[in-house]
């Protein structure tokens, strides 16, 4: 959704705990391989639907993490916390603060934390790669759209090369479309998009083929969520949302890197089950979990966001510091904002004058 972000992040007691706790996840491709080390199990169903952050932000933030198959609770009030399994309901956890201190599945299936008398509820999305946070847009999307098309781009100066826009999806059958903004299934809860379809500059776009070839041999393949955006698409995204959250979505008199195709929001999937693969945060998510550097989640999911991350580096793009899916190609202040809409863009190339 966005190219520029400022989310309240996590306290810093807990980011520098988990830090500690995680160790540094290196970004430098590794000479043998882009793997960033070797591949952890994944944790049992069992000990999976617990992990997740709890409380608000501040003190009273605590994050429940995974790492080496073990369950640990981090919190600024509460320290490192050894949690062990009750029930299929309920952990125990072992704390500095000698505190009494659980985690229990409530009679309505939601996950709480109780420090004594307090109750603390999970507030992520789960781990649903289909989840997606929502806004009531400020007026309807269909009169937003009409005002965008009928707008200007803001006027640039300088030089800038010409547009070379590349159609993504024929240059390999294993590269997968998940266009969102093409369906009900986005942060409007509404299409902006009138066709599924994804658009690089010549470029980037080769960079990201590049990319993917080297993901198929460790049996991944690339899943595309949005690419070039037409910058009225942009101007509908900060029309429609409401003031508190307009530091989610790029000011359309700056353009963004989007309108230049030069941007693109992606994850990986497995190549022989073509789902999604597990990430520690969700596509589009308003959270901390949203970050490149987030330290919760489980061993293997941050494991896969590295591996997305370093093969995507290892050809020129930049991961963007607030959401994990979100790469920028080297060149992207060489081109300008476009405003074609993709039904007038021809397949594979599309050269935008």
């Amino acid at each position: 959704m966005r190219t520029r972000r400022h989310v309240t992040a996590s306290s810093p007691f807990l980011a520098v705990s988990l830090g500690l706790f995680l160790g540094a996840q290196s970004v430098c491709a590794q000479s043998a391989s882009l793997e960033p080390g070797p591949r952890p199990a994944d944790v049992s169903p069992g000990l999976k639907k617990w992990i997740g952050d709890y409380g608000p932000d501040g003190p009273m933030l605590s994050s429940l993490t995974e790492k080496d198959g073990q369950l640990v609770l981090l919190g600024e009030r509460l320290g490192q916390c050894k949690i062990a399994p009750k029930s299929s309901s309920e952990l125990t956890a072992s704390c500095p603060s000698a505190q009494d201190v659980r985690l229990v599945k409530d009679a309505a299936g939601a996950f709480v934390l109780r420090v004594g008398a307090e109750s603390l509820q999970r507030r992520d999305f789960g781990v649903d790669a289909k989840q997606v946070a929502r806004i009531h847009p400020v007026r309807p999307v269909d009169e937003l759209r009409r005002e965008a098309l009928a707008a200007t781009p803001p006027e640039e100066k300088g030089e800038f090369r010409k547009p070379d826009l590349v159609e993504l999806a024929p240059l390999d059958p294993a590269i997968h479309l998940d266009i969102r903004y093409a369906t009900n299934n986005d942060f409007l809860g509404t299409p902006v998009y009138t066709q599924a379809r994804a658009f690089l500059q010549r470029p980037a776009a080769e960079a990201l083929v590049r990319a993917h070839k080297k993901l198929q041999k460790l049996g991944y393949g690339l899943l595309i969520h949005d690419a070039y955006r037409p910058w009225y698409v942009t101007k509908i995204f900060w029309d429609a949302t409401p003031a508190e959250g307009k530091i989610f979505v790029a000011d359309p008199s700056q353009g963004s890197r989007h309108n230049r195709g030069c941007a693109v929001d992606l994850t990986i999937y497995d190549l022989r089950s073509g789902k999604p693969i597990e990430m520690p945060g969700t596509y589009d998510e308003m959270s901390p979990r949203s970050f490149p550097k987030y330290a919760g989640g489980t061993s293997l999911q941050r494991w896969h966001r590295e591996l997305l991350r370093q093969a995507m580096e290892s050809e020129g793009f930049a991961v963007y510091e607030f959401e994990w899916w979100h790469f920028d190609y080297k060149d992207w202040r060489e081109y300008p904002i476009l405003n074609v809409p993709f039904e007038k863009l021809s397949p594979v190339s599309a050269g935008a004058n």
